[in-house]
């Protein structure tokens, strides 16, 4: 593994890039307690790149996370990109393929109803001939199109090179290579369609020294065995959702490397409760499905983001220009911050979209939201802004809150003594849960159609 951004940065535009790095011998994932080799893996990649059909494009559907890796790299041999849609949903996957004309999707399980033209993938079987060489990959090709979760909105695409995973990958190598080692192995509870999930669970094995787990495990007891199934050291790739249901259901977790948390914002406090529990350190990413991961922090004792090599910010009134090795130029985020220790820390203020300004007075959403989860008795909520003004010309906030051993009067009394009386959710709305996507965001569509019925 290079510890050297540079070092790799500096090929992006030229010489193709290898498919995967190491010792054809190493494992790159685990399947039923037992190691799959990086020669197996390139067998059952020449296997399933034999049968894609002619196309620009397909949609990854693939939930074992092994044969999403098979079915991603067969692509990438093909010179076809995997386009991820924000969520596995018939409609999301329609909506993605449509703006791909000819584009087809793929996946290891029978579907009904099936995406038009599915192809599922053959057995993916241990008797595999070896892949060979492993291949090499133009730096500028187009391998993924991600698109945003949509919780501020409609999802947009996002194109990856090969050459940008490669430099973004270098950047989460060094940063857990100082923390863990040089080599690990990964559990993740997130899908590999999403970008965060992509960088931690499948360029970390394609491109470090790290094998990762073929399942996606869900509930926490499922986690604990995914882990105990692995061989140490081993890292856990999360979200505060899920790590929160870990730490609160009592179950023991085999000895932990680090935790990896991105997605929604980690509460200290969590993040606390969880290290001393388990003993690791939880290290938070940040990043987007524009930017990739740049920057990371310890988040039980640090309030600052560190940048990763090569990454700078160029804070603006609306919000923050990133220039990063992995970008073809530099990318605008609506995250606002300030700088320090010369550039290479920075502390985020909030959000443009967050920031409000009602009657006079302005506040962050992300800090309401705060407030609003603090409140005991609140397992989960969200406050957000709505699309239309009212009467008198105002954007006003509404809340959706599950807290089943309160009323909604209770729950706005409590939010009284917590912010100042313009921000409280007009209307407020108790639900038993909310729609909280597999990354544990909110989608916006969603979040609206929950709250109609209180307009």
């Amino acid at each position: 593994m290079s510890s050297n951004v540079h070092e790799i940065t500096g090929r992006l535009a030229g010489a193709p890039l290898p498919l995967l790095v190491g010792a054809l011998s190493r494992p790159i994932a685990w399947r039923g307690g037992r190691a799959v080799s990086a020669a197996t893996f390139l067998g059952h990649v020449r296997q399933v790149a034999a049968l894609l059909p002619d196309a620009d494009s397909a949609v990854n559907l693939c939930e074992d996370r092994y044969a999403f890796l098979v079915a991603f790299a067969a692509l990438v041999v093909r010179g076809q990109a995997n386009l991820l849609p924000p969520s596995r949903a018939p409609h999301a996957v329609d909506e993605v393929m449509a703006g791909h004309p000819g584009s087809y999707a793929i996946g290891e399980l029978d579907l009904a109803p099936a995406p038009a033209g599915y192809l599922r993938l053959p057995p993916l079987d241990d008797d595999v001939a070896p892949g060979g060489d492993v291949p090499m990959i133009p730096a500028t090709a187009v391998v993924a199109i991600g698109y945003t979760s949509g919780s501020t909105g409609r999802p947009k695409p996002n194109i990856k090179t090969w050459g940008g995973f490669v430099a973004s990958n270098a950047g989460n190598a060094q940063m857990l290579g100082q923390a863990v080692g040089g080599s690990f192995d990964v559990v993740a509870t997130v899908p590999p369609q999403h970008m965060y999930g992509m960088e931690m669970s499948v360029l970390m094995p394609l491109l470090s020294e790290v094998s990762v787990h073929a399942g996606r495990p869900f509930f926490p007891a499922d986690v604990a065995t995914a882990l105990g199934t692995m061989p140490e050291p081993r890292v856990l790739v999360i979200t505060p959702v899920h790590l929160r249901a870990i730490v609160e259901s009592g179950v023991s977790l085999p000895p932990l490397a680090a935790f990896v948390s991105a997605t929604a914002p980690m509460p200290a406090e969590l993040a606390a409760a969880a290290e001393q529990r388990f003993r690791a350190p939880l290290y938070e990413v940040f990043g987007s499905t524009e930017t990739c991961v740049f920057a990371s922090r310890r988040t039980s004792v640090e309030d600052d983001w560190t940048l990763y090599a090569g990454v700078t910010l160029h804070p603006q009134p609306d919000g923050t220009l990133v220039d990063a090795p992995q970008l073809v130029e530099p990318i605008a985020l609506a995250d606002i911050v300030t700088l320090h220790d010369e550039g290479r820390r920075f502390r985020l203020r909030g959000r443009n979209i967050d920031l409000l300004e009602i009657a006079g007075k302005r506040a962050s959403l992300g800090d309401l939201n705060r407030r609003l989860l603090a409140i005991d008795g609140v397992r989960d909520g969200v406050l957000f802004q709505l699309d239309e003004a009212d009467a008198s010309g105002v954007r006003r906030i509404a809340g959706l809150v599950v807290a089943p051993e309160m009323t909604e009067q209770a729950v706005l009394s409590a939010l009284r003594q917590a912010m100042d009386p313009v921000f409280l959710p007009r209307p407020l709305r108790l639900v038993d849960a909310l729609p909280r996507n597999e990354t544990g965001k909110l989608p916006r569509g969603e979040l609206l159609a929950l709250i109609r019925p209180a307009l």
